[in-house]
């Protein structure tokens, strides 16, 4: 059963937008799986899409499923290659992964991009 929302209309199927929204509800209340959970349909239906795509792999890195952030963050990187924000996780990905090597070109590109985190 889904968890009604303010867009969403009990009787009406939930839209990608309800979905979208429901998601960033469990992101505020830190619950990341769920919210990772249902993200991951969102890009499923939306997979050009950078914003649920970005929104997920923070979900998964929070709830320490970084090989899934990492597969999400090089995706958004192959739709929008200036997502600074995208290169700095990537790099705090790697990074926690132990791959410090590998994360120094990320956090690098995402410097030159303008990223102060």
């Amino acid at each position: 059963m889904h968890t009604p929302t303010a867009t969403h209309t009990p009787g009406r199927p939930e839209t990608t937008a309800d979905r979208w929204e429901r998601a960033s509800l469990h992101f505020e209340k830190k619950a990341y799986a769920d919210a990772a959970r249902i993200l991951a349909e969102v890009v499923a239906e939306v997979p050009e899409q950078v914003a649920p795509r970005l929104l997920l792999a923070r979900a998964y890195y929070h709830s320490a499923q970084l090989r899934r952030a990492e597969e999400e963050l090089r995706a958004v990187i192959a739709l929008d290659p200036v997502e600074e924000y995208a290169h700095l996780m990537l790099g705090r990905t790697l990074e926690r992964q132990g791959r410090a090597g590998e994360a120094a070109r990320w956090l690098r590109t995402a410097a030159a991009l303008g990223s102060t985190g």
